[in-house]
Formats: C-alpha cells, structure tokens, sequence
C-alpha cells in the first residue's frame, strides 16, 4: 500500500467498502485508501487473514473501526468467522460480544474458549 497524505479535512469522514473483487473490505478517507481487511469466503464462513492500515493514520482507531464493519457484515450474512489475523483475533478477545461468531470448535484455537 501506497502511503497516502493524511486528509485532515472535516470532510474526510472514514467509509467502508467491500471490495469483493480483492476479497478485501477497504477503508477510505477522503479519496485515499488508508486501510484494509483481507478475507476469504468458503465453506459457508468467512476467514479473516489480514488487516492493514497506512502508518500515517493509525493511533485513530481506524482498524477497530475496519474489523467492527467486517464482524457485522458477516453477521448479517449469517457467516461463521475464522479469525486468521491476529488482530481481528486480539479484537475478538477484547469485544466477547463478537465471540459467538466463531464457531465452537474453532475458539479453543484462537483462545476464546
């Protein structure tokens, strides 16, 4: 990724795109990409295997923000999620509201038992 100028302007609210083509949800604000979450979709689940934010954005909560839009959106898909990102893992761990969409015998291994 590309490091993008920090858009600091009132119009920059951050948004959230799923861009399917990539297999990847994408975090813009204003017109530059600052962030992203690599997934994969098969065997009626999700399995989330990278996040990325651009280092001249993070510290602001944005990749919180990014795997909060992922969790919800595979929630309403009905989707399972396999946490393979270790951060997603650790956000996870850190909202327990969010544990149920891992499968059972999947949370032992990502240690949401």
């Amino acid at each position: 990724m590309a490091t993008a100028e920090p858009d600091t302007s009132p119009s920059a609210e951050p948004r959230i795109t799923d861009n399917g083509e990539q297999s990847r949800f994408e975090l813009h604000v204003g017109d530059a990409l600052v962030g992203f979450a690599e997934y994969r979709l098969g065997k009626a689940r999700m399995t989330v295997t990278h996040t990325e934010i651009d280092p001249d954005y993070r510290g602001q909560g944005l990749a919180s923000r990014l795997i909060r839009h992922v969790l919800d959106s595979a929630r309403e898909r009905e989707l399972p999620v396999i946490p393979q990102c270790p951060y997603t893992n650790r956000w996870i761990i850190q909202h327990p509201e969010y544990v149920g969409l891992v499968p059972e015998d999947q949370r032992a291994r990502y240690d949401l038992a």
